[in-house]
């Protein structure tokens, strides 16, 4: 998915004193094998993957996987409840569900995660991140996620609290100060260069950071009033928007 992928997990000792390293490595491996998979089906930078061969009319989505076709059926369900601020189209008509997989992927890693037993850990996929538990196993001590500043990589603008009991356990970051211009805004807005979305599941943050990129300050209050979230928009002079579940955190 072109993107850094990191698991931290507080881990049991073993006898020697030395970290049960087992326990990490197969968790690891799960996670690298789920994204490895979702990356082959639904990447458009690899030409034999599913999602190139729709792009190029070799399938129809008649035709294609059922985890195609679901994962489709969910993009245009959030198009529908975002009026349209986020497609799974291109302004080209090519199919492109990279604004769900990932947070789709992060979503299907924590299941697994939790299927092992695994019950404290954080998964960041490329600055979108899922939190269970603590990093302080039967504490109530949160995990810490960061927000950059998009006018200087190497600094951090302040911090969220996930996980340990809060309403919160996944946070997601969009804009244009990493990655370029990537993202269809409507009526081709340019108001924020970077949102960050905390809520209680990774897809939906995900899914509206893109969002209000997308559709602005309209987007952006649709979103604190449909769901229940915590925004930080930064607008391209440095300015800021944040609702006030951002602003008490």
């Amino acid at each position: 998915m072109g993107t850094v992928i990191s698991l931290t997990m507080p881990v049991g000792m073993a006898a020697e004193g030395q970290p049960r390293l087992d326990e990490l490595s197969a968790a690891t491996a799960v996670v690298e094998r789920l994204f490895r998979e979702l990356d082959e089906t639904f990447s458009l930078y690899r030409p034999d993957s599913e999602a190139s061969r729709l792009a190029r009319g070799e399938l129809t989505l008649r035709t294609a996987s059922a985890q195609m076709r679901e994962r489709y059926a969910e993009a245009h369900e959030w198009r529908l409840r975002t009026e349209g601020a986020f497609t799974p189209e291109r302004p080209d008509g090519v199919l492109d569900l990279s604004g769900l997989v990932k947070g789709h992927a992060i979503r299907e890693a924590g299941t697994s995660l939790l299927a092992l037993g695994r019950r404290d850990w954080c998964l960041n996929a490329g600055g979108d991140v899922l939190v269970s538990g603590s990093p302080r196993p039967g504490s109530t001590e949160p995990w810490k996620a960061g927000i950059v500043d998009p006018a200087d990589r190497r600094t951090l603008i302040t911090g969220y609290a996930l996980g340990a009991g809060g309403q919160h356990a996944a946070l997601a970051t969009s804009g244009s100060a990493e990655r370029g211009e990537h993202i269809w805004r409507l009526g081709g807005g340019t108001e924020f260069v970077q949102v960050t979305v905390a809520a209680a599941d990774i897809v939906t943050a995900d899914v509206l950071t893109t969002a209000i990129v997308s559709g602005g300050t309209p987007m952006l209050n649709l979103a604190a009033d449909t769901w229940d979230v915590a925004v930080l928009a930064i607008r391209a002079d440095g300015s800021m928007l944040a609702t006030p579940a951002f602003r008490h955190a």
